[in-house]
């Protein structure tokens, strides 16, 4: 080769070996990137973790030692799925589920236990009420409620009674005595048989009362259960029965019917995604929840579940807001909605 050609290519040959070194970088950079999880969908480079990517060891400021907690039933789910997973991922933070010393669990007597200082923080189907509030100023101390899912109330009546659904304004004339036969709604002659749990056991009550009723008292005639069990027991039990509760706790089980619900007749919308299964298919298969319905609000009786957490910076107020931010990490709207709820986001 001679010295011209030579000196020609010198400066190519250098020009090749930079840049082969700075894609070299580049690619080292890319692949920490994605091991560190920082590469999201297709949007291109993070310099963080995004929201919906979040985990249950990403939290901060998770509190160490035992915490009582406790309050609505409706919470069952969750305290029986998800939190072992959060207390593997935060074995410190050690939760301990506590039942009132006198009554029945529900929101309200959670709420007054964590007023009493017998929890740390508690758990509702349902908001504040005004003289929860009032109690906690006159002792010196904020609550905030913090939402976390989506739930719903569903009706259950027993499988042979075929109709097609209720409205809400229907349900709230057969729980206040102005509807007593299912022939007054379109079903056969026969005696409607309400059940329910007692005004005072929990937030799916009050709620129910509140928000299905307006705030008009339950019928004489309506028959009170010990809980949900007792009620779906009811229900499968007698032909004429129809019983509420959350929907989780009522659209998967066999022997009883979730009815579909609208707020004007033929706009019914099931509680369960169709095609209904019907009971002898089941338990080799059930029903699941409509979660489209719940979150897009189309199902007409939905509501939040709340954690209830004491504000400031004392342990217990840490404890309510480091449980309410995990259960809203990706991880815990995850597990959340495996264990029957609608995630929030």
């Amino acid at each position: 080769m001679s010295q011209g050609k030579s000196d020609s290519l010198l400066p190519l040959l250098l020009s090749l070996l930079i840049t082969l070194g700075l894609l070299g970088i580049g690619a080292v950079l890319v692949l920490r990137l994605i091991n560190n999880g920082k590469i999201i969908g297709n949007g291109g480079l993070h310099l963080g973790t995004t929201e919906g990517q979040s985990t249950f060891t990403q939290v901060k400021n998770v509190p160490s030692g035992l915490f009582n907690y406790g309050g609505s039933t409706t919470w069952a789910p969750i305290r029986r799925d998800v939190d072992p997973l959060l207390q593997a991922a935060w074995p410190n933070f050690r939760l301990r589920y506590v039942d009132p010393p006198t009554g029945t669990p529900g929101s309200g007597s959670g709420i007054r236990m964590l007023l009493n200082n017998q929890l740390s923080f508690a758990q509702s189907s349902r908001p504040l009420k005004d003289e929860e509030l009032a109690k906690a100023a006159a002792q010196g101390i904020q609550l905030a409620a913090i939402p976390v899912a989506i739930d719903g109330l569903a009706i259950a009546v027993n499988p042979r009674l075929g109709i097609p659904g209720l409205t809400v304004q229907q349900i709230a004339d057969i729980y206040t005595g102005k509807i007593t036969n299912w022939q007054q709604v379109g079903g056969p002659n026969l005696k409607i048989i309400p059940f329910s749990r007692h005004p005072e056991d929990g937030g799916t009550v009050q709620y129910f009362i509140e928000e299905v009723l307006g705030k008009q008292p339950l019928s004489n005639t309506v028959v009170i259960v010990r809980d949900t069990t007792d009620g779906l027991r009811r229900v499968a039990a007698t032909p004429g029965g129809i019983y509420y509760a959350s929907a989780p706790e009522v659209v998967g089980q066999c022997t009883i019917h979730p009815l579909p619900l609208g707020q004007q007749k033929d706009q019914y919308v099931p509680p369960y995604q169709e095609p209904y299964v019907p009971p002898e298919r089941c338990p080799q298969q059930r029903n699941q929840l409509n979660y489209r319905a719940f979150q897009e609000g189309t199902y007409p009786i939905t509501r939040r579940l709340f954690v209830i957490a004491k504000e400031g910076n004392s342990p217990d107020a840490q404890a309510g807001r480091a449980y309410a931010d995990l259960l809203l990490t990706d991880q815990g709207q995850a597990a959340i909605k495996k264990a029957g709820f609608v995630r929030l986001r």
